[in-house]
């Protein structure tokens, strides 16, 4: 490959594209609400949420010293991430806090790359991201699940125009940003149709990542719950700000 070549492809990856007219920052919204919202669209779409939230997971175990072991995706949109090291102490409460966080922290970051104009990077970023989880995937649904989003990303970013790209990107990190509330409601309600959550008892998702955060750390339950809606609503907010501009 020569140098111009490579510095036609540096410039397209890190420079900056003209933003996209507002009608479409509002109509990848819309669309990826409807990704969100209905029941049947939801099974299906929060399997990239659950990406998200076990690469959350597999993070935080590698920033804190921690030795990742692997990455399961069900079917079901459940995931598991298990990692090796000391099962208490701040490494461990880390991991355990940064499941549920995940998406909307990445759609604020997404939303950041893409009020700077970095709609390619955007693109080409969350493949490469893809690809280094693709690596820790240990059983055959979560290689299909990684491998789809991953080669939708590098499609859109190779082949289609800018406009095009301009809206997969928006739509993803709307999708993003909206998805990651939706989970810890879902939550929520799960631990509520469980046994009355007195000290000691088991809530309705005993292994659930406020529970044993609330097993590591002494501090209830919905005490990291409530952070984990404060985490998601406040990304909501300054990246759906972001994405419009305002």
């Amino acid at each position: 490959m020569d140098t111009d070549r490579l510095t036609d492809i540096g410039s397209r990856v890190f420079g900056a594209q003209p933003d996209p007219p507002v009608w479409l920052v509002v109509a990848a919204g819309v669309l990826a609400l409807a990704a969100v919202l209905p029941r049947p669209a939801w099974r299906l779409t929060r399997n990239a949420v659950t990406i998200a939230h076990e690469g959350g997971h597999g993070l935080l175990a590698l920033l804190t010293g921690r030795r990742l072991e692997g990455i399961r995706l069900h079917s079901d949109t459940s995931g598991l991430t298990v990692s090796r090291g000391k099962p208490t102490g701040l490494g461990m409460i880390l991991t355990a806090a940064a499941g549920y966080i995940a998406p909307s922290l990445l759609g604020l970051a997404g939303a950041a790359l893409l009020a700077a104009g970095h709609i390619t990077a955007l693109l080409w970023g969350a493949t490469l991201l893809l690809l280094v989880m693709l690596v820790m995937i240990r059983n055959a649904y979560g290689v299909l699940t990684v491998v789809l989003t991953g080669a939708a990303f590098l499609l859109v970013s190779w082949l289609t125009p800018a406009d095009v790209q301009a809206a997969f990107a928006y739509a993803a990190v709307w999708f993003l940003l909206l998805g990651g509330v939706r989970p810890v409601f879902e939550l929520q309600r799960k631990r509520r149709r469980g046994p009355a959550l007195r000290p000691g008892s088991p809530s309705g998702a005993p292994d659930s990542d406020p529970d044993q955060l609330a097993r590591l750390t002494h501090a209830p339950a919905f005490v990291w719950i409530g952070l984990f809606h404060v985490v998601t609503l406040c990304s909501l907010f300054g990246g759906g700000r972001w994405l419009l501009g305002l």
